[in-house]
């Protein structure tokens, strides 16, 4: 059972010669020094919170700038509402428009069946974002979960009773409209609806498995066994998954014995860069090697539905089998788009690029309820959900 609900949202209470972009940012673990550094430099800022600059005190720190903001009114709460998050952006030259639920989540096990995740995680980064969560007690940043949908009767009322509270568009050209919900008819139908649907976590891992953890350390306080959670419905239109593309670097071994270690797993066929990017669909992945060599590559792994996976096929025969990744004979950067990486490929940065295809979300889909697991970063979900529009506080 899935059972997500309104909450009393707390989000920022703009003032005078303020703009909601000021209080905003993506996710914390894609921002750069540069950017990071621009981003605090507005007093009120959501990254002051989940990267706060005081190093020292970095987590009893943020959590007194919160109550700061609290007690300054830079924040005001709703009654218990939904939000809802639409995203307008374009991809590759078609605009596309994403609509997500923005609510709390009741954390559970993953062998309880309902909440189902898709990619392997780290515990360093989980036990960073536990401690700022066990001083902050307040969910800063949203997971992204996708379920199967509502009726189109239910959609409909949602659409007529919305009403608009923020709207920004990032230097992406994302245009972010973030809505408030809040009539109970219309909230409590949502969570009826919901809560025999199963949830795949997209993308927020570390956040979700965080949130439980403290959860599990504090099971007599209700609010705690909550996370926020934004879900988008599996049928949206605007639910776009972008591959993320292996840059390798890999000073140990030559180009021509990576072809012949490559070519002993995977069945190679040479072609040109143009070629590869047009076919590429054909075929489960490129490689682009620093020379200008140019090979489609394809692999039967037989009835395991893994081996079909093209992330776990790269990094089973290729990254590990090869270049032994795992054993830190080389290194290993990632990158969604692919002009970028042409681009890197072009000014000969790394030896090798792996180029994938666009994700399956039937696939992963499929995997993940037989318990299977994905290599890091197998998806990329355009555009991210960005962080500070709303937190849920659970003191």
């Amino acid at each position: 059972m899935v059972t997500f609900l309104p909450f009393p949202g707390l989000r920022p209470n703009i003032k005078a010669g303020e703009h909601v972009g000021d209080r905003i940012s993506p996710p914390y673990d894609v921002i750069g020094p540069d950017y990071l550094k621009d981003l605090q430099s507005h007093p009120h800022n959501v990254t002051r919170l989940t990267l706060n600059p005081d190093a020292d005190k970095r987590y009893h720190g943020a959590r007194k700038e919160l109550e700061q903001w609290i007690a300054d009114s830079a924040l005001k709460q709703d009654p218990d509402s939904f939000y809802i998050y639409e995203q307008t952006f374009d991809d590759n030259g078609t605009t596309r428009v994403r609509r997500g639920i923005v609510g709390i989540l009741r954390t559970e096990k993953y062998e309880d069946g309902n909440i189902i995740p898709h990619e392997e995680t780290f515990s360093k980064v989980k036990a960073d974002r536990l401690n700022l969560l066990r001083d902050m007690e307040c969910h800063l940043e949203s997971i992204f979960g996708i379920y199967q949908g509502l009726t189109p009767e239910l959609n409909k009322k949602i659409r007529d009773h919305e009403s608009l509270v923020y709207r920004y568009v990032d230097s992406d050209g994302v245009e972010h409209r973030y809505n408030r919900l809040s009539d109970p008819g219309i909230t409590k139908e949502i969570s009826e609806q919901l809560k025999d649907q199963k949830m795949l976590i997209a993308d927020g891992h570390h956040r979700y498995e965080t949130a439980l953890n403290y959860a599990l350390e504090n099971p007599d306080d209700e609010k705690k066994q909550f996370v926020l959670a934004t879900l988008v419905a599996s049928d949206d239109e605007g639910l776009v998954i972008w591959p993320t593309h292996r840059l390798v670097t890999a000073e140990d071994i030559s180009e021509k014995n990576s072809i012949k270690g490559i070519s002993k797993n995977l069945a190679l066929t040479e072609t040109d860069r143009d070629g590869m990017v047009a076919g590429l669909k054909d075929h489960m992945m490129g490689l682009l090697f620093k020379s200008g060599a140019c090979y489609f590559a394809d692999y039967d792994g037989g009835d395991d539905p893994m081996w079909t996976l093209d992330t776990y096929v790269a990094q089973e025969k290729i990254l590990k089998g090869v270049f032994k990744s795992d054993e830190g004979k080389a290194e290993v950067a990632y990158d969604a788009e692919l002009p970028s990486v042409l681009k890197k490929m072009d000014e000969k940065q790394y030896d090798l690029a792996i180029v994938l295809n666009d994700p399956s979300l039937e696939k992963i889909w499929d995997l993940s309820m037989i318990g299977k697991r994905m290599p890091k970063k197998t998806t990329f979900f355009f555009p991210k959900i960005w962080s500070g529009f709303v937190f849920y506080k659970m003191f």
